[in-house]
């Protein structure tokens, strides 16, 4: 989802390379659900591992706590968010809105290679589901929901969705331990006849039933 960024140059952009570097693989990791909710961080760990100083660390770490994707506590403790029913049934509902309007913008312009596409996608969420693979199951879905929504062509909503993918993505992971699937998202198969069919109406309560569904295990 996220295009791979280049090794940091040396000189005086050596910094800010280094700061993205961090930054970017970690909002990656986060939003595919490779960290738990309440993961405790550290900056000298973030530093050792991506070989660069604190303060490239420290500035990857504000950037991603100012996305509701870490919580960084006033004694300078990292974690993962731990998320109340309250703010998850917030976010759901984000996507709900978001989400149905951007697979609504993206309906006239879903041409049968974008469909295919989108069928692809799903069809290798099975193999990921048999394996347990909960990281490959959250990369795959996102992708394909935003192939889709690419084709919305409406850029400041795709961002807004990121956001509350990232501020989910540990989340999701917790959800997929207790879903237990066996086979791919019933309501993908729902979109995407939906996009074959031009059926708005049905398009729109399939992408919001598959944004919200799983969701409400956690708050149940």
């Amino acid at each position: 989802m996220i295009a791979p960024v280049p090794a940091p140059s040396r000189g005086a952009d050596a910094a800010p390379s280094a700061h993205d570097r961090v930054y970017r693989s970690l909002r990656t990791r986060i939003m595919h659900g490779e960290m738990t909710p309440g993961q405790p961080l550290t900056l000298r760990g973030i530093g050792a591992e991506f070989g660069v100083s604190m303060t490239p660390a420290r500035e990857a770490v504000r950037r991603l706590a100012a996305e509701g994707a870490l919580t960084l506590s006033s004694s300078g403790r990292v974690t993962t968010p731990e998320l109340s029913n309250e703010r998850i049934e917030e976010l759901a509902a984000l996507r709900a809105l978001i989400e149905v309007e951007l697979a609504s913008r993206a309906l006239p312009r879903a041409h049968i290679a974008l469909i295919d596409r989108l069928q692809t996608i799903n069809n290798a969420i099975a193999p990921v589901i048999a394996r347990r693979d909960a990281v490959g199951y959250i990369r795959a879905n996102l992708e394909f929901h935003r192939t889709l929504y690419l084709r919305a062509q409406a850029p400041a909503m795709l961002a807004m969705t990121e956001t509350v993918w990232l501020q989910m993505g540990p989340t999701m992971r917790a959800l997929y331990g207790r879903l237990r699937r066996t086979e791919p998202p019933h309501y993908h198969r729902l979109i995407l006849a939906a996009l074959k069919a031009g059926d708005e109406p049905g398009l729109r309560l399939a992408v919001r039933s598959d944004v919200t569904q799983g969701l409400k295990m956690l708050v149940g």
